[in-house]
């Protein structure tokens, strides 16, 4: 058997190891994507962190091949996160083990060489694991609040009575609860996403992409905000039914549209401000 062949034996013997040693932990996140819509974008990223791989696959193989030790320490390390994420009932250790346990694979296999050409990808997968609840919720309250002043201050502006007690806006013919579900997280982690996928496409210099991608925060909040505002003045102009049902729910796909071209806008902003000093590919990304 050659060195090759020994090789794709591990490989193999470590996928099928993989699937059978997290088939749950992938089952029940698998689910949480279906269920849960602040996390329904997670069915989008493996396929594109397989894209972002595959294209890397060129200077992966030319890179040199020095497989680590460490890369075994890093696996043992990362199952030993998912037994104590599945003794205490913690989703969030079972789920982050995954990208450890994929880092020291990759370590183990191909040396770091080749795993810092596969960081990205690797990395790009943390955005499918939901957030746990003690964070979700130390973010997800203040956007309330936030969005909750913009509909406040807009409304205001445009001469519409209204009084706000913490995330309740109090109008003449109804009151608006700006619940979790309306706090804008949702469209922040899928803008996020939307925002990485867009600075990686559409240009090769590190700092653009990550000034879209952190753009994505202020967007998602303004956005957000507008929406709350809207929902404030239908509601005011047409009665409580409006702010609820088709309404409600089609003024949050047009607020992430509207989001997203902000997002498209301030790249191209960026793109004639400062130019590339060199023609970048739009889907040929090294």
């Amino acid at each position: 058997m050659t060195i090759d062949r020994k090789k794709l034996l591990i490989t193999v013997l470590l996928a099928v190891s993989f699937g059978v040693l997290y088939r749950h932990v992938i089952t029940k996140l698998v689910a949480d994507w279906w269920n849960d819509d602040n996390y329904s974008h997670g069915f989008l990223i493996v396929p594109i962190a397989l894209y972002f791989a595959w294209e890397r696959r060129h200077r992966f193989f030319a890179a040199a091949n020095r497989p680590s030790p460490l890369g075994l320490v890093v696996v043992i390390g990362s199952i030993a996160v998912l037994m104590l994420g599945i003794l205490g009932s913690e989703l969030f250790l079972t789920r982050i083990s995954i990208i450890g346990t994929l880092v020291g694979s990759v370590l183990f296999l191909f040396g770091w060489q080749r795993l810092r050409i596969l960081a990205f990808p690797l990395a790009f997968l943390l955005l499918m694991i939901p957030l746990p609840a003690i964070i979700f919720n130390q973010i997800a309250f203040p956007l309330q609040l936030l969005a909750s002043r913009a509909g406040e201050f807009t409304l205001r502006s445009v001469d519409i009575p209204v009084l706000r007690e913490g995330n309740v806006l109090i109008l003449a013919n109804t009151k608006l609860e700006v619940a979790e579900a309306c706090s804008g997280i949702r469209s922040l982690v899928s803008l996020l996403t939307l925002g990485i996928v867009l600075g990686y496409f559409t240009d090769q210099r590190a700092w653009v992409r990550t000034l879209i991608a952190l753009s994505t925060i202020p967007v998602a909040i303004v956005a957000n905000g507008g929406r709350v505002a809207g929902t404030g003045i239908a509601a005011h102009s047409f009665g409580a039914a409006a702010a609820e049902g088709f309404f409600h729910e089609f003024s949050g796909m047009v607020v992430f549209i509207v989001a997203f071209a902000m997002l498209m806008a301030l790249q191209q902003a960026l793109v004639r401000l400062v130019p590339p000093s060199e023609p970048h590919r739009q889907l040929e990304l090294s």
